[in-house]
């Protein structure tokens, strides 16, 4: 990721070196299930790109990206479903 870069300041090594301790999903895979995730279950891209920048453990902590959705029931199996998917990419050592 920094092939190329100047070496980082202490600053920025600490910076990173966070974002990649709370990482829960690999960058180079979130793109793929923001769009599986639009294609499978019909969600606007936005709220699939905050479901994957947070990556919901529980239905309860997923319930609250569709509170006052207008026209449009989510059943706790669809929920469940789409938690399996965060599943399938979620980080599983976050620790190194």
């Amino acid at each position: 990721m920094l092939k190329g870069l100047e070496e980082p300041n202490p600053l920025q090594s600490r910076v990173l070196d966070y974002a990649r301790k709370v990482a829960k999903v690999d960058p180079s895979k979130a793109a793929e299930l923001v769009d599986k995730l639009i294609e499978k279950f019909g969600l606007e891209r936005d709220r699939a790109v905050q479901i994957v920048n947070t990556m919901p453990e529980s239905i309860e902590e997923l319930r609250v990206f569709f509170v006052g959705l207008r026209g449009r029931l989510i059943t706790t199996s669809q929920l469940n479903e789409i938690l399996k998917l965060l599943d399938e990419y979620r980080v599983k050592d976050v620790e190194s």
